[in-house]
C-alpha cells in the first residue's frame, strides 16, 4: 500500500508546531513576583551574608569616642576582646583573644531568615531588571551566647532589637532568570 504525501497537512502540522514553539518561547520564565520567591530569595541571600556588628575595623584597634569605647567594652566583658588603656592621651587599645579570633574583625552574630513579606512595590525595571522593595519580617538563626549578653546588647541595639525575636526590614530584590535575589 502506497501513502500520498499530503503537503497539506504537512504544512499544517509544521504552523502548529512552530505556534506552539513559539506561544511557549515568548511566555516568561522568570520567576513571578509572588511572596514566596521573594522570602526564597532574601533566604539565599543571607545565608552568605551574615549581620555583623563592625565594619571597617582591623586589630589592634584604638579609640578615643566614649560611644566606641562602651561598645568595645561590653565585647571585652564577652571576652572577645582584651583592653588596654593609655592614659596619657586618653585611649583605649582592643586586640582580640583567642575566643574572639573566630569571630574578629567583624563581629557577626547569625544570619536572618525571613519568616514573611508584609508589603512590596510593584516591579519596575531599575538597572537593567525587574526590581521591587520588599518588607520582611524576620528571625536572627545562629546567634552565639555572646551576642545574647545584657552588656552587648545593650551597647549594640540593633543586634538587640535583630535578635530579640521577629524583626522589620526592608530590601530590594531583582529578578533573574534563576530567581529573585539581592542584587549586590
Amino acid at each position: 500500500m502506497i501513502r500520498r504525501f499530503n503537503a497539506g497537512r504537512l504544512a499544517v502540522a509544521i504552523l502548529g508546531g512552530v505556534l506552539g514553539f513559539a506561544v511557549t518561547g515568548c511566555m516568561s520564565t522568570q520567576p513571578r513576583a509572588t511572596p514566596q520567591n521573594f522570602i526564597a530569595g532574601l533566604n539565599k541571600h543571607f545565608l552568605d551574608h551574615p549581620d555583623c556588628l563592625l565594619e571597617n575595623v582591623r586589630f589592634p584597634y584604638e579609640t578615643t569616642e566614649k560611644d566606641t569605647t562602651r561598645q568595645m567594652d561590653s565585647l571585652v566583658k564577652a571576652l572577645l576582646l582584651e583592653k588596654a588603656e593609655e592614659m596619657s592621651i586618653h585611649a583605649s587599645r582592643y586586640t582580640v583573644t583567642a575566643t574572639g579570633a573566630r569571630y574578629a574583625p567583624r563581629f557577626c552574630y547569625g544570619h536572618r531568615e525571613v519568616t514573611g513579606i508584609d508589603s512590596f512595590t510593584p516591579p519596575a525595571v531599575a538597572n537593567g531588571f525587574n526590581e521591587t522593595t520588599a518588607t520582611y519580617h524576620y528571625v536572627m538563626k545562629e546567634v552565639p551566647v555572646w551576642a545574647k549578653t545584657p552588656e552587648v546588647e545593650a551597647a549594640f541595639p540593633a543586634l538587640a532589637q535583630a535578635a530579640g525575636g521577629e524583626a522589620t526590614a526592608t530590601a530590594t530584590l531583582a529578578q533573574t532568570p534563576v530567581g529573585w535575589q539581592v542584587p549586590d
